[in-house]
């Protein structure tokens, strides 16, 4: 039947063609039917197979994963959506499953596209997407309850409690809000002295009184820097296989301190992303840009480097539209987006902005600038004057008339110690160890033969020259080889040189006071052979390029006036912990200098110039001898020395300062294409920066860079930038975003719970009058909210203000059965926000009420304790070298960040590794965190900490010292029997103690105690076991 009727169909498509002949095809009519019945099911709204929608107009003609538009006008032959329909190939067909197209079909669709494909109207009429219009300041809505709201917010919340016939929770307690308003604004707990402040505080405004205390604190910037971190992925090292280790930290810093002295945040995001293009730019402008210098760099070998360059353009990108807008649009770097309306090309045209910086994925991380702290920059600008008097005076040092005078001096004795030198010739030569030496017709001896583990030379030779300064052993390669020892890798060592002069009826030991050479390995230097000691003389030889021709030098200690053809004997003793360091081939030769060892100081160039007569020297050859000469002679010693500890300090102080990379514009913007599937290899059209239609138009009057893109984030007209800082501030502040899918503000993004509350609160951000708010319903009550702002618009603190003094914030966050069921993931706002601190939040607070915290600001990442053996695995082999003294106890945000290996107790509460941009963290319960709050060793160290404070500070009974704990950690007093049962349990851990202290002396040595300190071991242990119960509760590791 089904096969009939669709027989009959064809039929009647057939006639229908038929009858309009060559007519014009009407797209809704003829060409919409078919698409729907045989596309829509893999290309339609829900499935973009391949890249391809055909659903929509602007997507059907547009390029997909193809290369090409499916759909070519005018062209049916050559459109790929014909060549399919019609190919022959299973694999190629379409559509894959079910019968083809009819001949009728397959004949309008080309008639269609032969005609022009005309399209009208897109086909259908679409709804514009909420997030694509600019945000609209709602007025305050009108409520029944006009005395529950605190501020603007409250009127949008209740409007819609009302209407869902509920009423807002009451106020939590004083104890509750300023544990939860510590926790929020600075990531850390209240201490008891400021809540009992606060306890104690009737005034109207006391709570609002801790707010500004909070958002004036160090502690805001490092407790708000942790998202921004996430956002920016933030991390130590580089990222990748190798994962090796870089100094990002100075851009840490500058976030911190950004938000600390309050940052506009549309300041904040052009610093960040175009800092160095400001005019002028100050320093920390430029450390700002090293945002989108966080990207991984891939150091492997072998690698290409503009691949690894682009994938790190193509993230920033990603990066800048989900930290800013909450757009996902990676998916558009090979084809357009399946669900949000931006083209391939709109992503190159982003691309385009971000694809002119210098950095190109090398080991070095250039560009990069100094960050000196104000210290270093005056200690710095100290020993640069230093260095500039030494200079100064080592100048007029060098002007004496004395010294040209010793110059040339030197130059007459340094030229003869260069010529003055007689090659001795051997009569006889022998070796204990067999080897056969065979005098060459220079003079030169040339050992073969055996070659055994330390060989000894015996040589006599005949000398002419009538007094004898010194000797000199020179030490000849081999040829094409250059083998200089006979051992491996060309290698000698030699222990000893003996020589005496032979007489007929006496042998007189000839001595030596110096020795130099043109080269010595290190921990084998010359003078090894004078004193016996060390392991004797030889030169680097596992490298061809240093098996040259090399010469020691050997003075003797009185000259020797010798008789013509006078016989001197000479002993060559070899030695080395690896057989057959023997010397290969050498000459030895005398002289009658005055400066025997001369020769060795004097570098190639030098020697050139000496041995050139000195009225052919040019100019640049007698600066560089009398610069030689300066830096040797002893006349200048004592500046010389001055200005070498000058320059040596500067050096030193200089290296210290920290090295951050950064971003810098190219003179010449590099040319962008569309890169087909989003290969760097495939290059297509050629496109100018620009931005997705669908958004704000940008300001073309305006150069196409960083600068103009990051002004663009921040326009007022801009409909996403200020909704999404709302949206994660809310995400923050109440666990879940007015919008939930706090990443994806697009079509496929969950709608705001609040529309006109976010729209208000953009709007309210982007007000260039801070404090304009208005607030007539509340009258005097919230006057020093207002009176408090300062003017101007992108106040962040201002609106975190705004969000935690509002009613809404303030109600409790008990809930009953009856309204869990109703709304069980609070979306209606009718209680306060509770839920699980973020990783760093659970060790700051834990070291916070163990009185272990360092609050020490900024610097480098410290590694605190964490298991043996994380690092193994690390592809680097770099170790974790665990922080000592107060940097073991600094906040987590000053901790060592591997991107391939991070910080494990955080891990396991949810800390991302940071390769790519987090919007928001996914949050889990598993029991791999109880156990982490159990046994690992930091928070058992904070246990005992806690414990001592309970001993200490607690009081003199032990219901006294549980309410003091329980207190520290949660800023409340005990609920019931809560103190009794955990005194009781105190006694019980006592008792079992007492009765094993062995246990007790482990677990106070395991937490670290100070052997030194005045404790009973049994009690602390027992204590320990209490504050490890506080530690682990619920309602610690959640915001109340």
């Amino acid at each position: 039947m089904r096969h009939a009727v669709q027989f009959l169909i064809c039929v009647i498509v057939s006639v229908i063609t038929l009858a309009r002949g060559a007519g014009p095809v009407d797209f809704k009519r003829d060409i919409q039917p078919i698409l729907e019945q045989r596309c829509y099911e893999c290309h339609g709204e829900q499935k973009q197979k391949s890249g391809l929608r055909l659903d929509r107009k602007a997507a059907a003609f547009s390029v997909g994963d193809s290369g090409q538009p499916a759909i070519l006008p005018s062209q049916s032959a050559a459109s790929p959506l014909i060549l399919r329909i019609t190919s022959k190939d299973p694999d190629e067909v379409m559509p894959p499953k079910g019968e083809a197209l009819s001949e009728a079909q397959v004949a309008l669709l080309r008639q269609w596209i032969d005609q022009g494909a005309v399209w009208p109207d897109d086909g259908v009429k679409e709804k514009r997407h909420w997030a694509y219009d600019k945000p609209v300041r709602h007025p305050l809505p009108k409520v029944k309850n006009k005395k529950w709201p605190r501020n603007s917010i409250d009127y949008f919340v209740l409007e819609k409690l009302e209407k869902e016939k509920l009423k807002p929770s009451l106020e939590a307690d004083r104890a509750t809000l300023i544990r939860r308003v510590s926790l929020d604004l600075t990531g850390l707990p209240p201490t008891l002295q400021e809540v009992d402040e606060f306890l104690a505080d009737k005034s109207a405004n006391a709570f609002e009184k801790v707010v500004d205390r909070l958002l004036a604190s160090p502690q805001f910037g490092e407790r708000w820097a942790r998202p921004w971190l996430d956002l920016a992925r933030y991390a130590d090292t580089a990222g990748y296989e190798s994962d090796a280790r870089r100094t990002m930290w100075p851009w840490r810093d500058w976030v911190i301190a950004a938000l600390n002295k309050n940052m506009p945040f549309n300041e904040f995001t052009i610093e960040q992303l175009a800092g160095d293009l400001l005019p002028n730019p100050t320093r920390e402008q430029k450390v700002a840009t090293g945002f989108h210098r966080n990207t991984m760099t891939n150091n492997e070998g072998g690698t290409d480097d503009e691949e690894f360059r682009h994938e790190a353009v193509v993230d920033r990108v990603n990066t800048t539209m989900a930290a800013w807008m909450a757009t996902t649009i990676s998916c558009a770097q090979c084809h357009n987006h399946k669900y949000d309306p931006i083209t391939m090309k709109e992503f190159y045209q982003l691309y385009a902005f971000l694809n002119s910086t210098a950095d190109s994925d090398k080991q070095d991380d250039r560009p990069t600038m100094k960050v000196p702290t104000v210290e270093q920059e005056i200690g710095l600008a100290r020993r640069r004057e230093t260095l500039k008097s030494a200079e100064k005076k080592f100048k007029e040092a060098t002007a004496r008339p004395e010294i040209a005078a010793a110059q040339l001096k030197w130059e007459r004795v340094t030229t003869a110690a260069l010529t003055n030198w007689q090659a001795l010739d051997p009569i006889e030569f022998t070796s204990t160890g067999g080897a056969t030496l065979t005098k060459q017709p220079s003079g030169a001896l040339l050992v073969s033969g055996t070659n055994p583990s330390n060989d000894t030379y015996h040589i006599t030779a005949k000398v002419t020259q009538g007094t004898v300064t010194g000797l000199r052993l020179e030490v000849l390669d081999t040829g094409e080889l250059k083998e200089l020892g006979r051992g491996a890798n060309s290698r000698f060592v030699l222990r000893a040189l003996e020589a005496a002069v032979l007489k007929e009826r006496e042998t007189s030991v000839l001595k030596f006071t110096k020795a130099a050479a043109d080269f010595s390995e290190k921990n084998f230097d010359i003078k090894n052979l004078l004193t016996g000691k060390g392991d004797g003389w030889t030169i680097a030889t596992s490298d061809s390029r240093t098996r040259v021709r090399r010469s020691a030098y050997f003075t003797l200690e009185k000259p020797l006036e010798v008789e013509s053809n006078a016989t001197l004997s000479f002993t060559l003793k070899h030695s080395d912990k690896f057989a057959g360091a023997n010397l290969m081939r050498f000459r030895i030769y005398a002289t009658s200098s005055e400066e025997v060892g001369a020769p060795a100081s004097v570098s190639n160039d030098v020697r050139t110039i000496l041995l050139t007569e000195a009225e052919k020297r040019d100019d640049k050859q007698r600066a560089k001898l009398k610069e030689y000469f300066q830096s040797i002679a002893p006349e200048l010693k004592e500046p010389r020395e001055a200005l070498a500890a000058a320059r040596k300090a500067e050096k030193e102080w200089n290296d210290a300062i920290p090295i951050v990379a950064v971003l810098e514009e190219l003179p010449k913007p590099r040319e962008t294409h569309m890169l087909m599937r989003g290969s760097f290899l495939t290059k297509g059209e050629r496109v100018r920066p620009g931005v997705p239609a669908v958004f704000n138009s940008i300001d073309t009057n305006q150069p196409s860079n960083r600068l103009t893109l990051a002004k663009w984030l921040v326009d007022t007209n801009n409909p996403l930038t200020a909704r999404v800082m709302m949206n994660r501030f809310w995400d923050q502040i109440f666990g879940m975003g007015l919008v939930d899918t706090a990443e994806d503000f697009g079509t496929q993004g969950e709608p705001p719970s609040h529309p006109q509350l976010l729209d208000w609160l953009a709007c309210e951000f982007m007000s260039s009058s801070r404090g304009n708010e208005a607030h007539s319903e509340k009258g005097e009550n919230n006057q020093s909210l207002l009176t408090s702002a300062a003017t101007g618009g992108w106040d962040m603190k201002r609106m975190l203000k705004l969000i935690v003094t509002s009613a809404t914030y303030r109600q409790s966050s008990k809930v009953t059965a009856k309204a869990f069921q109703r709304d069980p993931y609070n979306r209606l706002l009718a209680r306060g926000p509770r839920r699980r601190l973020e990783a760093e939040m659970v060790r700051d607070q834990a070291l916070a009420v163990s009185g272990l915290l360092s609050r020490k600001a900024g610097g480098p990442s410290v590694m605190p304790p964490q298991p043996d053996g994380v690092w193994q695995v690390v592809y680097s082999g770099d170790k974790w070298e665990t922080s000592k003294g107060e940097d073991k106890y600094r906040r987590g945000v000053y901790t060592f960040w591997r991107r391939t290996s991070p910080y494990p107790s955080m891990v396991s509460f949810d800390a991302p590794s940071r390769e790519f941009c987090v919007v928001r963290r996914t949050r889990s319960n598993t029991p791999l965190q109880a156990l982490t709050l159990l046994n690992d060793p930091v928070y058992v160290e904070c246990a005992q900490a806690l414990a001592k404070r309970m001993l200490t500070e607690g009081g003199p009974t032990d219901e006294e010292r549980a309410a003091f704990g329980l207190r520290a950690c949660l800023a409340r007093a005990p609920r019931r029997d809560e103190a009794k049962k955990l005194a009781g349990l105190a006694q019980k851990e006592l008792t079992r103690y007492r009765k094993d202290l062995a246990s007790a002396a482990k677990l106070v040595k395991f937490a670290g105690a100070n052997d030194k300190e005045p404790t009973d071991p049994a009690e602390l242990a027992a204590w320990t076991v209490v504050a490890n119960v506080l530690l682990n509760l619920d309602e610690f590791v959640m915001k109340p």
